[in-house]
């Protein structure tokens, strides 16, 4: 796996080197479409160029900004693809192997509306979740405007950083990978904690549902049954 990494990695500087901007928007495309191709190498490599005085800094900055945008768009329009009912018919299928329903597909549709914006800004600063975010927009047929502005910001404060890195660092360049690599770490026990919590309640919550469904009159708040015990009462 190392090894096709690193042959990813030589092409992507291949790349760089023989098309010049077109090649960081170009790979930082593929990027979206294709996450083992990191914006890691990419931008790097592109900020090492300027300090090398072959690029621009602002150049670069833009090339991959634009790249990140086309990316996301594409993977948008598969969200609008893969629309709400596909998922819903997916989940009311298979959700049980997964302790899922429809009603988590509406908190979680209910949540992206409320904070849609948030999550597509932040979302583009977040290793293994930049390409992903673009498809809850795209089922949610978020504005075009809307999410153009927010994925845009967001990939250009990434593209900025990973650019700023590169030139900074120089020579030692691939310093980044480890830099990045650490915080991948993190942001991966972080998700992984949250995963666990999730479905550690959704377990606890469905036992104690059973528990009190096995009791008389003990139906679950909300439950039909608890209103009319209540009501016969």
């Amino acid at each position: 796996m190392a090894e096709i990494l690193d042959w990813i990695s030589e092409v992507v500087q291949d790349i760089i080197e023989v098309m010049s901007y077109p090649g960081i928007t170009f790979v930082m495309f593929l990027e979206n479409i294709f996450p083992p191709i990191p914006s890691e190498v990419v931008m790097p490599f592109a900020g090492f160029l300027v300090a090398d005085g072959k690029m621009n800094m602002v150049g670069i900055i833009v090339a991959g900004t634009l790249g990140a945008v086309l990316g996301a768009i594409a993977i948008y329009y598969i969200g609008v693809w893969a629309d709400e009912p596909l998922i819903r018919a997916f989940i009311r299928r298979y959700g049980r192997f997964f302790m899922l329903d429809e009603a988590d597909i509406d908190r979680a549709l209910e949540f992206f509306d409320r904070y849609g914006e948030i999550i597509i800004f932040t979302g583009r600063l977040i290793p293994l979740i930049r390409s992903l975010i673009s498809l809850p927009a795209g089922m949610k047929r978020m504005p075009m405007g809307k999410f153009l502005l927010f994925t845009t910001l967001g990939s250009s404060i990434w593209t900025t950083i990973l650019s700023v890195a590169g030139y900074t660092l120089g020579k030692n360049w691939e310093d980044v990978l480890g830099i990045v690599d650490q915080y991948e770490h993190v942001t991966l026990a972080l998700l992984a904690l949250g995963v666990v919590v999730f479905f550690g309640k959704r377990f606890w919550d469905r036992r104690r549902d059973s528990r009190l469904a096995t009791v008389p009159g003990g139906a679950p708040d909300g439950a039909p049954g608890s209103a009319d015990q209540n009501m016969a009462e």
